[in-house]
């Protein structure tokens, strides 16, 4: 699991009131059909109940083949999927939602390291993309923002020393917790590595 990620899916969030009809339709649309693909369970669950608190008939998947089922037997009007999945890759998945659908608008998470990927996953048709660790207001927005709209600046956003702990936690999981091969794999010492870890999250 991503460092952060579950701090930023607050309680406040996951049950945020219920919307009306009325509000769905306004910021939703008449279709509120959304799949996500994720396989960090936690973070999918949390995120789940918060789409559904926002209007959303909400749809999960925890891997590639499974996202590719459920686009193919009913394809979405949003999805949020998740690039780098256990089993493949979240574009497979946004290539399997195209076939059956033009104007599912599409969000896609990626971790610091991946924005090359998702670059194409906007080329292949997603409507934005967000770096993890995301929270349900970042993903609604991004879901409900109409064309032409700008997204708003955070009020708060990541410092640089944020940024590059998060990304250093990312890249950890990634490794298993092998502090040796995540050195490497940043190009840093493993001393200066340890340093890092042992430190709580910059602000």
């Amino acid at each position: 699991m991503i460092a952060g990620i579950e701090d930023r899916m607050t309680d406040k969030e996951s049950t945020a009131p219920q919307a009306g009809a009325t509000d769905v339709i306004a910021h939703v649309g008449p279709d509120a059909t959304l799949l996500i693909v994720d396989d960090d369970g936690p973070f999918l669950r949390r995120l789940a109940r918060a789409m559904e608190a926002r209007g959303f008939t909400v749809e999960t998947a925890e891997s590639v083949a499974e996202g590719v089922a459920k686009s193919k037997a009913n394809p979405p009007k949003h999805a949020v999927v998740d690039l780098r999945l256990g089993d493949g890759n979240g574009l497979d998945v946004i290539e399997a939602i195209r076939q059956r659908r033009d104007d599912t608008r599409i969000v896609v998470l990626t971790g610091y390291g991946n924005i090359a990927t998702a670059v194409t996953a906007v080329k292949l048709g997603a409507v934005d993309y967000l770096a993890k660790p995301a929270d349900a207001d970042d993903v609604y927005a991004a879901l409900t923002q109409r064309p032409g709209e700008k997204a708003e600046v955070p009020e708060n956003p990541m410092s640089a020393d944020r940024v590059r702990w998060e990304h250093i936690q990312r890249v950890y999981e990634m490794c298993e917790r092998n502090v040796s091969e995540t050195a490497r794999r940043l190009n840093m010492h493993r001393r200066t590595l340890q340093r890092i870890l042992a430190k709580r999250a910059p602000k």
